[in-house]
């Protein structure tokens, strides 16, 4: 199954954990043959985060840059351009539904290439039941489906 990761997956990577969520989840993932997709703007997302915590002095750069250099070249992650078209446009409908327009690229690049978005975004959640979003969803994608990770694990 081709699962897209929200960026809270990954911020383990870069030196941050989250609780309640296992730090191994994404390589948990990849053994139980998920194909896994992260959209290019969760790089940002990371640099972002991770800056934050290097001016508190609880990461270091080194650290972040690791971390997001790893992701960057590890081929077991695909990686989806926010620019593509198709991505933008998505991106764009979502906006009047979704107020963060990080989210709107993220929730765009699932829909677009991936059977399964794997979030715990409450805001991500709640448009389940939104007629607008249902139907653009059934267009684009019919069998795309937004889970939890203890619904995918």
């Amino acid at each position: 199954m081709r699962l897209l990761l929200d960026t809270t997956y990954l911020l383990p990577v870069i030196g941050i954990s989250v609780k309640g969520l296992p730090r191994n989840a994404v390589i948990e993932l990849i053994k139980r043959g998920h194909e896994i997709l992260i959209s290019e703007i969760t790089l940002f997302e990371l640099s972002a985060k991770g800056a934050k915590y290097i001016v508190l002095g609880t990461l270091t750069m080194e650290r972040v840059l690791r971390g997001v250099r790893a992701l960057l070249y590890d081929d077991r992650v695909s990686k989806i351009p926010a620019h593509d078209t198709a991505i933008l446009l998505t991106a764009f409908k979502l906006r009047k539904v979704l107020s963060n327009f990080i989210d709107c690229l993220i929730l765009s690049s699932a829909i677009n290439r991936a059977d399964v978005l794997v979030t715990e975004d409450k805001n991500i959640l709640g448009l389940l039941n939104v007629k607008e979003f249902q139907e653009l969803v059934q267009g684009l994608n019919p069998v795309f489906k937004v889970r939890r990770l203890k619904e995918v694990l």
